[in-house]
């Protein structure tokens, strides 16, 4: 979906968001109805769908009473301020998860599971104060930056404690130092990604760094799930951007990051990047900056099928041309995507379709424009002009609004992501591709699976599928089989359990699969040493970690 409003190629991101929308994605005034030619193809794909009640309005929701009591808010206030501890109904409700399908599925009841109380520190002094508040008083505590998390990364669960609190970073914004000549920048956590671009803008600087939460996500965010953005060949992968963390936990402080490079023991500082609140909260974030490119490129590509496609990509990450973004959507993808935009008659197709975008001084763009084109054309590709991948481009961060309007008319709609070998993609894609479509058949719907490459590397790619079935009666309860068996197929497949989201609470059962029963060990004496009382996030990473997913299935609440 295209959105008017967003930034040119050539300049960056709006600096401001409006708030999210509490039982949706994003600025309530950018919610959009379903593009008409989306609307007559679905009967087609997926039968008829009967739509959803409506949804309960904010002021008709239901929660529980506070688990604080009067002392618990007086001695929390003296640390942060008495505007900062709110135990206010719309506060608690908007800090009671994060915003994948099944968060807004269970936001469509009455009564929601929200923290005891949001209580927002202005510094890390302030962070470190609250956690020792927290484990006096056995009060768990869930860091909340942008609430996007896609994972359930974000669940007010108060585990084994009495109470749980969310911390709200949202007030550690802001550019602490900037190191032109080293291309270094210290921010505070809590900075969004267009408060950080703004920022680093002034001064003739950027990150780069633009996943699709990338409006309200902060950076902290971005740290502790291991971010990879839609730059995906320049600066997508977040952790690479990391030079040091200052981070508060409940034994102690950390600042990690003394050097470019160290031969110090273990990288200590890639333990918290992915940590996911579970161990401590980041405070502040080094990162690695680049002065604002000069020129921005763009250019579409057609292939004749996806296998082409993928074999070009390969192609192009192992020769290293030096695209800044390249993506290719699957035959699926790229005719619902024409769909959106009222093409019809080309939405019916065969092919598959590639974004590429090249970054830099005017020169050296254009150079390695035209390097990857010749590689692409040489492997089968065929150049469609730049509107297609322009059009991508100001349109990148909107496809959740997309996925709430399929929601809004019955349709169930969510994304998954995996990674694997070039040798290996293929396999992968089918295997996935079946559980999913095998999991909706046996739950007696049609489905809909689409698929792109987002990121590439030397040796491999991710894979990113959108899902889109017609799922009547509960969705939640129907979904839920569905990605237990994908998360098996893919672990079964030698891909890896998350490569863009982190790992929260849904994908904790299979984390052992994937690291090991050594791998967990390790993960729970790092926690048991710094949160020697379990109040960090509890049961997100490390703690409903079992090779028995169906025991740590998240409850269904019977939403229809």
């Amino acid at each position: 979906m295209v959105d008017d409003d967003d930034s040119t190629l050539a300049a960056a991101p709006d600096a401001a968001s409006a708030p999210m929308r509490w039982n949706g994605w994003g600025d309530p005034a950018k919610a959009k109805e379903l593009p008409l030619a989306v609307r007559a193809l679905l009967p087609m794909v997926l039968g008829r769908v009967r739509k959803p009640e409506p949804a309960t309005a904010l002021a008709d929701v239901e929660i529980a009473p506070t688990r604080l009591g009067d002392d618990d808010r007086a001695v929390l206030a003296a640390v942060v301020g008495d505007r900062h501890v709110s135990i206010d109904d719309e506060a608690r409700i908007r800090h009671s998860g994060g915003r994948s399908t099944p968060d807004l599925l269970r936001r469509r009841a009455r009564h929601q599971d929200t923290p005891d109380a949001v209580v927002a520190p202005a510094d890390h002094a302030q962070v470190a104060a609250v956690l020792n508040v927290a484990g006096e008083r056995g009060i768990a505590v869930v860091p909340f930056g942008g609430g996007t998390s896609v994972v359930g990364g974000l669940d007010p669960e108060r585990g084994a404690h009495r109470a749980v609190v969310a911390l709200d970073l949202r007030r550690l914004t802001g550019l602490v130092s900037l190191d032109e000549t080293s291309g270094e920048a210290v921010l505070l956590a809590g900075t969004t990604g267009p408060e950080a671009e703004a920022l680093l803008g002034a001064r003739g600087f950027e990150l780069g760094h633009f996943p699709q939460s990338f409006r309200y996500a902060t950076l902290g965010g971005f740290a502790a799930a291991r971010s990879s953005g839609q730059n995906s060949a320049g600066n997508g992968r977040f952790d690479t951007m990391v030079t040091g963390l200052r981070v508060a936990t409940p034994t102690g402080e950390l600042e990690l990051g003394r050097a470019p490079g160290s031969a110090a023991g273990p990288d200590l500082l890639r333990l918290f990047l992915g940590s996911e609140g579970a161990f401590g909260v980041i405070t502040e974030v080094r990162l690695r900056v680049h002065p604002v490119p000069a020129v921005r490129l763009a250019e579409a590509w057609t292939f004749p099928d996806f296998a082409t496609g993928v074999d070009a990509l390969r192609r192009v990450a192992q020769l290293g041309t030096g695209p800044t973004v390249i993506r290719l959507s699957d035959e699926a993808e790229t005719g619902i995507a024409l769909a959106q935009v009222g093409r019809i008659g080309k939405a019916l197709a065969k092919g598959a379709s590639a974004v590429t975008v090249f970054e830099g001084d005017a020169e050296l763009a254009a150079e390695r424009r035209a390097r990857t084109a010749t590689v692409l054309r040489e492997a089968g590709g065929t150049s469609t002009g730049p509107d297609a991948a322009e059009e991508w481009v100001h349109g990148r961060f909107n496809a959740p609004y997309l996925r709430d309007a399929l929601l809004d008319h019955g349709v169930f709609c969510e994304t998954l992501e995996t990674a694997t070998t070039w040798s290996n993609l293929a396999r992968l894609k089918r295997e996935v591709t079946a559980a999913i479509t095998d999991g909706f058949t046996a739950a007696g719907a049609k489905s809909l699976v689409l698929c792109h490459v987002s990121h590439v590397y030397p040796t491999g790619a991710a894979l990113y599928f959108t899902i889109i079935a017609g799922l009547k009666g509960d969705q939640l309860a129907a979904w839920q089989p569905v990605k237990a068996a994908v998360n098996d197929a893919i672990m079964a497949g030698g891909g890896t359990i998350s490569h863009h989201h982190g790992v929260g609470r849904d994908h904790a059962p299979w984390l052992e699969r994937e690291v090991g029963a050594v791998g967990m060990r390790i993960l729970r004496a790092v926690k048991a040493e710094l949160d020697p009382a379990g109040i960090m996030n509890p049961g997100a990473l490390v703690e409903r970690a079992s090779t028995d997913a169906a025991s740590a299935a998240r409850p269904s609440t019977g939403i229809a």
